[in-house]
This record gives C-alpha cells, sequence and structure tokens, in this order.
C-alpha cells in the first residue's frame, strides 16, 4: 500500500473513503523533498541520493560546456586528418593502405570512417568547426547520463565524487569539446552497451559493444571482463551466439574494404604491434627512450598483462574452491546454485578488466583518459581497504587527474601515475571474492 501524508490520511478518516490516486504523486514528491531536507546534511554523502545530485551536476555541465566552447580556444590536432581520412573514403578509395591525414595513415577500424563520414557532412565537409565542438558536447552529456545511470543502479559512490567526474575535470572537457578525439565516441557507446547488460539485454549489449570497438580498439580491454561474465551467465554454447554477433558486426561494417585489401584493412585497423612515439607518452616518461620502443619491454607489459587478468579471473572474479571450467557448462546444468548477475558484479569485472590493461598498457596519449576517467570512483570505492578514508581516495583521483594534465609529462607525474594505479589494483584485489553465478552461493535464486 502507498503510505500517504498525514493530510490524506485524515481526509480519508474523516470521510471514510479513498482519495484518487492521482493525489500520490505530489504526496510523494513532498515526502521525497521532506526527506532530503532532513537530511540536507548527507545528500552528499547518501548513495540513495545519487540521483538527484547527478541530475543537478547534468544540468550543470550543459551550461559548463557552452561556456568552455565559447571562451576557451579550440586546438586543432586530429579533427583535419580524421576529415582527410573519411574524404578519400567519400572519393572512392577503399584501400585502407592508401587512406591517411596530416598526422599520419588511417588506423582505426571501419566504424569510425562511418561516424566521422557523418559528422564530415555535418559540420560541411568539416569546416564547421564549432558546431562540431557542439556534436561532442551533446556526446559528453549523454554519456554523463549513461555512466550516472551505472552509478544509480549500483549506489557504490558517494555522490560528492560527481562532482570530480565531471565539472571538475579540464582534462575530460579538452578531450571533448576542444580536441573532438574519436575516443569519446567509442566510449559512449560502450556505456550505452553496459547499461544494456545491467538491464538484462545482453545480446543487443554485445551488438552495441562490437560498435564501440569499430570506432577504436581500446575497447577490446574489457573483452577479457565481458567475456568471462557471459560464459558464467549463459555458458560456453550460448555465449557463442553473441561472440559470433560481434564477429559479424565487423565483418559487415568493414566489408567494402575487406573486398578491396583485407590484409590491409586488418592490418591497419587492428594493429596491435603499432609503435607509439615517445614525446607523446604519460606513463612511461622515466623510462629511457630505447626501453620504451624496445619489443622485449613490450612483451613484458604484455606477459603481465596477461597474467594479472588470469589471476583475477581465477583468485577474485571466481571464488575459490570451485572449477573455473564450470563456468563453460550450461548454468542450468550447474551442480552449483546460480543466480543472476546483480549490478555491482557485472560494472566491477568490466571495469576491472579494462583497468588492468590501462595499468600494463605500452603507452598513454593525452586522449586516452577518457578511457578509464569514468570508471576510476567505482574501483575505489570497490576496494576492500575500509580503512582507506575518503579523503584519500579523493586525493588518489587529484593525483591521476594532475598526471594527466601535467604537459609535458615528467619523470614524477608518470611515476605518481602509476603509484596510483597501483594503490588501486591492490584494493582491488583485497576487494572481497563477488559471488557470481557461476560460483556457489547459499541463497537460491531463480534465473531470469
Amino acid at each position: 500500500m502507498i503510505e500517504s501524508s498525514g493530510f490524506t490520511k485524515a481526509a480519508n478518516m474523516a470521510g471514510g473513503k479513498k482519495k484518487p490516486s492521482n493525489v500520490t504523486l505530489p504526496s510523494r514528491i513532498q515526502k521525497t523533498l521532506s526527506s532530503v531536507w532532513q537530511d540536507k546534511h548527507m545528500v552528499l554523502f547518501k548513495a540513495e541520493y545519487t540521483f538527484l545530485v547527478t541530475a543537478v551536476l547534468w544540468f550543470l555541465e550543459i551550461g559548463i560546456n557552452i561556456w568552455v566552447i565559447q571562451r576557451v580556444a579550440y586546438t586543432e590536432i586530429d579533427w583535419k586528418a580524421y576529415m582527410d581520412e573519411v574524404e578519400g573514403v567519400i572519393n572512392g578509395t577503399y584501400d585502407y593502405t592508401q587512406l591517411k591525414g596530416d598526422t599520419g595513415p588511417l588506423v582505426y577500424p571501419a566504424g569510425f570512417v562511418y561516424v566521422f563520414t557523418g559528422l564530415y557532412y555535418l559540420t560541411g565537409h568539416g569546416q564547421n568547426i564549432r558546431l562540431g565542438q557542439y556534436v561532442f558536447a551533446v556526446f559528453y552529456l549523454i554519456t554523463l547520463l549513461l555512466v550516472f545511470r551505472i552509478y544509480h543502479r549500483t549506489k557504490k559512490v558517494p555522490p560528492y565524487v560527481f562532482f570530480f567526474i565531471c565539472c571538475a575535470s579540464y582534462r575530460i572537457h579538452s578531450i571533448f569539446v576542444l580536441r573532438l578525439f574519436n575516443d569519446p565516441v567509442a566510449m559512449m557507446l560502450l556505456f550505452g552497451a553496459i547499461n544494456l547488460f545491467l538491464d538484462g539485454r545482453w545480446t543487443l549489449g554485445c551488438a552495441l559493444y562490437s560498435l564501440a570497438v569499430s570506432v577504436k580498439m581500446n575497447v577490446l580491454l574489457f573483452a577479457p571482463g565481458l567475456l568471462f561474465l557471459l560464459l558464467c551467465e549463459f555458458g560456453l554454447w550460448k555465449t557463442l551466439p553473441k561472440l559470433t554477433l560481434c564477429a559479424v558486426i565487423q565483418l559487415v561494417l568493414g566489408l567494402p574494404f575487406l573486398l578491396v585489401n583485407p590484409v590491409g584493412y586488418v592490418s591497419r585497423a587492428f594493429d596491435l604491434g603499432r609503435q607509439f612515439l615517445f614525446k607523446w607518452t604519460v606513463n612511461w616518461r622515466f623510462l629511457p627512450e630505447d626501453v620504451f620502443l624496445s619489443r622485449y619491454f613490450h612483451l613484458a607489459l604484455l606477459l603481465a598483462h596477461i597474467t594479472t587478468l588470469l589471476l583475477f579471473a581465477l583468485k577474485r572474479w571466481k571464488r575459490s574452491g570451485t572449477s573455473i571450467w564450470s563456468i563453460l557448462t550450461d548454468p542450468s546444468a550447474r551442480k552449483e546454485t546460480v543466480h543472476k548477475l546483480n549490478a555491482d558484479q557485472t560494472v566491477l569485472v568490466l571495469y576491472t578488466s579494462n583497468f588492468i590493461g590501462m595499468c600494463f598498457s605500452r603507452s598513454l596519449h593525452y586522449q586516452f583518459y577518457v578511457w578509464y576517467f569514468h570508471t576510476l570512483p567505482f574501483l575505489l570505492w570497490s576496494g576492500g581497504v575500509k580503512k582507506l578514508a575518503h579523503l584519500l581516495r579523493v586525493l588518489v583521483l587529484g593525483l591521476i587527474e594532475l598526471s594527466w594534465n601535467t604537459y609535458p609529462s615528467t619523470n614524477y607525474s608518470s611515476l605518481s601515475l602509476h603509484v596510483c594505479h597501483l594503490i588501486i589494483l591492490l584494493c582491488l584485489w583485497l576487494n572481497p571474492t563477488p559471488a557470481l553465478p557461476c560460483q556457489k552461493s547459499e541463497n537460491k535464486a531463480k534465473r531470469h
């Protein structure tokens, strides 16, 4: 039964009949406002007020983005190169090895070409940069909505932290509306996919995830965690159609280029061995340049990346005492009791998978900050170190922001970034093992 206000209850008793249901909405709003007023000193600290705080911040961000676009000078980095690359496709060149811009060859998958072809026409062949900035401001606001919805679903982070992940970050605003990189587009699609996973729409989520990968390959850092979740939720045989869907989307999007030069397309769009320039690195500035460029160093990072993922999968994502092979079987055939993934479990595995990739990346450039920026508060407040006070968590966020805002990067900024990464990684390792559906659970629950 819906609880009404005291005045409504009294009227019902006096009249001997129920009031129409349309009075419950004002009563509910009145009750909410009353609760907020009573807890006004705790609104910024109680996770149940996430929706209220994020709504205020989102509307505030509209004004901030307009102010940034109007007052802060646009900086040309890759936009002109993007336009040159897609113009080559528009002019009939489908050989990926022949597509290039001012900053070098086209090195992004086909989804990038389609998205930025649309932006090419929308902005008058790329000439109306101001309009492009406002389009990216819309992308930014959509991304915030998707991110805030995830935090609202998990209710793990105190609302005051959201100020630091939107209004206070100069670098993120710069990446979106002052630089117009493709990274924000990929991450917007990625957060859309995660929202679909949380809603239980795994097939549609996988389709959107594949579209995100087609814009930029960094989204593959979430792939190990996503594969683990799919196997836990569906088992091997029911996971295969979803993986096939992801592959088919890549094939269809890349088909015009694959028909002309398949090797050229795959080698350019999915070049996992691409060499990065030392002058742009944010995370390895303290190394000698010859070490940074060394293939042995790259192999060591890859080995560390894979080893850390395996350790988390075996020791943290899966409870000890159960076989990792059990996730390959159909959930209905497993001996252990199974239940649906909750929001915390899903987000933690995906965000951790991506974060591990960031920790062992061969190089991080300034625009790569958006790859994990919006996930950092969740990771910090998911850590198993209960004594890590709010102030220390905010300090870690501040140091990471400072490291990414230091240009050019220095030995100290790179080292501080690695120290912060190590703190977060250790906190995640000490996090109590989540009871994933491929694990034993004391409380039986129906699988939907």
